[in-house]
């Protein structure tokens, strides 16, 4: 049986991120991935934004990986030629009734350590975006969009500089929990047995699943999973925006917004679509048209000249949650052995968004948590 020193389970952004940290600290690593192709799943399905951090609660996981991982993001992105850019954001109130919201969460960004932040009344508003309808919004400066891709690739490509390997169509099928690390059954054309020192569940959609198949992982450890559909919808033609706008928050996700590709194309969403579990295998990424319907009105409490019609589908994406409809949205569950007492395990449960923003600061975490500085 071949002998590896790690084995990182999911080619997403944060698989990625973790397998650069442990190769770039002399650590032999394998990167299963079950698809073809790197980053196919929750990474290349979602706004590309990176946000700067004012959503998420004092203290939690999700405040402080999203500050400090959308810095080095910027800093990766200088020095590694990942195209982006440092548009800024507007979130807006539509009323004056959702303007002690606004503020609420003005407050709430400045505790997580967003020094940026503006407060802008309804004419300083339209001073940068002339169609927008508002009443008051909060300018964040330091929230950007991001090639997902382009990342992507970066982050292989220092993992690989460090030794590690990518293995494509290579999913992980089960495995047991040793005395001296684990043994990994991995299915594929060329279906083999791994023993790993150290093994990174970065599975996303499948976290959960590949915690379930682990032998002697204690089931109480588990969280429940639950999957969130994101629809998004591209605006025909050139959008009358230069920034994201984004309405308050509402329950499952950041309400539907407007973002923007690097191109300057406009996307509309995502909306909240609560899937059964298990997901179906392969996941239904398609869009129906007409669920565009209930865009417009939303759309319309800011941006009022959205014209009949100019809603097309565009793509999906599902988040791989662990909090359900009816509960608060939890925080990211990030488990080593602190949590579960097994040496070389971290479970990387419910990484949505701001996944991609935290990745970096996600994988030195990671690192921290196996004390390999």
């Amino acid at each position: 049986m071949e002998k590896i020193g790690a084995v990182v389970i999911g080619a997403g952004v944060i698989g990625l991120a973790c397998a650069r940290v442990l190769a770039q600290r002399g650590i032999d690593t394998v990167i299963l991935e079950q698809h073809g192709a790197f980053g196919t799943e929750t990474s290349a399905r979602n706004s590309e934004v990176i946000h700067a951090g004012l959503y998420y609660p004092a203290g939690s996981l999700k405040a402080q990986l999203c500050v400090a991982g959308r810095r080095l993001l910027y800093d990766f992105c200088a020095s590694h030629g990942v195209n982006h850019r440092r548009c800024g954001k507007l979130i807006v109130a539509t009323s004056t009734a959702q303007e002690s919201r606004l503020e609420t969460l003005s407050r709430q960004g400045e505790i997580n350590g967003v020094d940026d932040l503006q407060r802008l009344s309804a004419a300083d508003a339209r001073a940068l975006e002339p169609v927008l309808r508002c009443s008051r919004a909060l300018l964040s400066p330091s929230t950007g969009i991001i090639d997902s891709h382009g990342l992507m690739l970066a982050l292989l490509g220092d993992a690989e500089r460090g030794g590690a390997a990518l293995a494509l169509r290579s999913p992980f099928l089960a495995g047991a929990i040793e005395d001296n690390g684990f043994e990994l059954e991995i299915g594929g054309q060329e279906a083999t047995r791994l023993k790993a020192g150290i093994v990174i569940n970065a599975a996303g959609l499948g976290a959960v699943r590949v915690a379930a198949a682990l032998a002697g992982f204690p089931a109480a450890r588990i969280p429940p999973a639950f999957y969130a559909k994101g629809n998004y919808y591209a605006l025909a033609g050139r959008a009358p925006f230069s920034r994201l706008i984004y309405p308050l928050p509402e329950p499952g996700g950041l309400g539907v917004h407007l973002t923007l590709d690097l191109g300057g194309q406009a996307r509309f969403g995502p909306d909240v679509e609560w899937l059964q579990n298990p997901l179906p295998k392969p996941p239904d990424y398609s869009v129906a048209p007409a669920r565009a319907d209930g865009f417009y009105a939303e759309v319309r409490h800011y941006w009022p000249g959205l014209p009949d019609g100019a809603l097309a589908p565009a793509y999906a994406g599902i988040r791989p949650k662990i909090s359900g409809p009816n509960d608060l949205a939890a925080d990211f569950l990030i488990q080593g052995p602190e949590s579960h007492g097994i040496d070389g395990l971290i479970n990387l449960f419910g990484i949505e968004s701001p996944g991609l923003t935290s990745s970096l600061a996600i994988a030195e975490l990671v690192a921290a948590k196996l004390q390999l500085d």
